[in-house]
């Protein structure tokens, strides 16, 4: 009689389309002989926060209905999610759920399940955003690809028994286990590809109408850029990665100064908490050095 492979480590990650707006999550279950289970589910009206937080309860949901009793490593891209998890907590339960200027925490009921699963067993890590890693890489593309309302193919095992109110929202792929650790990296790989086709097929098989949404809300999106560059107006990371639509993380972690699209983005001081940030059009630059 055979018996399930321990599970090594979970990826998670969460994304939300305007923050607040559609959001979705996403998990990857790495397990010791190199088997991958996916799940992922999304949200009509929700936060970034809110969906990191539910990407990583559904991880730990999995984890405890698995009755495993080896570690394991939960990788997030969000330190928020961790410092909440691991650290501040411990004082807002003592303070009845209260920050320490007296606010009332956000999404408590979250926090409170994420506290009731988490357990010695969990080891919590952080991982740079959008850098290559490949379990990250594919929460990303599952969280997004359900925010924006697409159903992404998730590989999953058949042997696997998710926690029932987990169910992901499309149909189960049954997938074979790898015999070794040898073809790890290999499986995600083949992973990364399959998940970016399927994606691109699904964006042409759209009807006129939303691929013409798509375009005006890019082009409202770059014209709100051009005025923020124009006018010289100093935004914050947050803010910069909703006007990119992708990660804070991903933001801060390219550098003091790159581009974007028509828009070369320098970081310019750091104010408390805050990093300030502003664009400059490219085409403008170039043409004055010439």
């Amino acid at each position: 009689m055979s018996t399930q492979p321990i599970i090594d480590s979970i990826y998670t990650d969460g994304a939300c389309t305007g923050n607040p707006g559609p959001g979705g999550w996403g998990l990857v279950v790495y397990f010791s002989d190199g088997s991958v289970h996916e799940m992922g589910d999304a949200s009509s009206y929700t936060t970034n926060n809110k969906m990191e937080m539910q990407a990583a309860i559904a991880a730990l949901e999995f984890f405890t209905n698995s009755r495993q009793t080896e570690p394991i490593t939960l990788y997030t891209d969000s330190e928020y999610l961790i410092n909440c998890v691991t650290k501040w907590i411990h004082g807002w339960k003592k303070r009845g759920w209260k920050k320490s200027d007296g606010k009332p925490v956000q999404n408590q009921d979250l926090l409170e399940n994420l506290d009731q699963l988490n357990n010695k067993l969990i080891q919590w890590q952080h991982v740079r955003g959008h850098s290559g890693n490949i379990g990250n890489e594919r929460c990303d593309v599952i969280a997004r690809s359900f925010a924006s309302g697409q159903t992404p193919s998730l590989q999953q095992l058949s042997w696997v028994n998710p926690h029932p109110n987990l169910t992901p929202a499309n149909e189960v792929n049954t997938s074979k286990a790898t015999d070794s650790l040898q073809n790890f990296t290999k499986v995600n790989e083949n992973i990364m590809e399959s998940s970016t086709a399927s994606a691109t097929n699904t964006n042409e098989e759209k009807p006129p109408e939303m691929r013409v949404l798509h375009l005006r809300n890019l082009v409202e999106t770059l014209r709100v850029a051009d005025e923020i560059a124009e006018k010289g107006y100093l935004i914050t990371s947050s803010e910069l990665a909703d006007l990119m639509d992708i990660h804070a993380s991903a933001v801060t972690s390219r550098g003091d100064q790159w581009r974007w699209r028509n828009w070369i983005v320098s970081r310019v001081r750091r104010e408390g908490n805050q990093i300030l940030w502003e664009l400059e059009r490219g085409d403008q630059i170039q043409g004055e050095k010439e």
